[in-house]
């Protein structure tokens, strides 16, 4: 497995309200950069492709309340993986958030997808900060 990390963000929001938001697949669709397309999901599952790079399925297989929510492939992928958002209170009002990815990468595969991949990581880490600070998410 080859572990991709997003840079840790530090939010305005309470880690009971981060987890609320991150744990519900409908709302994801609003981290998404604009390369995602055909967007399909409930709360638990979502679909979607990525222009250039794959179509993907994810389904929440855990909620740990108020610290991590984890996300596995569901249907068809190009490879298995597991993601988490990992959240760290830093005070009754802020939050620490990572995004983890673990994918099952062959050489070939992890060199081509690696940095896009943290891109992609890095852009939801960055447009759910950004979405926090503009509103009451």
């Amino acid at each position: 497995m080859v572990r991709i990390e997003s840079d840790e963000i530090t939010v305005e929001k309470s880690d009971a309200k981060v987890f609320e938001f991150l744990s519900d697949c409908n709302n994801l669709q609003q981290l998404m950069p604009e390369q995602v397309t055909d967007w399909q999901s409930t709360v638990d599952d979502c679909s979607f492709t990525i222009k250039g790079m794959a179509s993907l399925g994810m389904e929440i297989s855990e909620r740990n309340a108020s610290s991590q929510v984890k996300i596995v492939r569901k249907g068809k992928a190009p490879f298995d993986f597991i993601m988490y958002y990992n959240l760290v209170p830093v005070g009754s009002d802020q939050t620490k958030v990572q995004i983890v990815f673990d994918a099952d990468l062959n050489p070939f595969l992890k060199m081509m997808a690696e940095k896009p991949l943290k891109n992609f990581l890095n852009t939801l880490a960055e447009n759910y900060r950004k979405l926090t600070a503009s509103s009451a998410v």
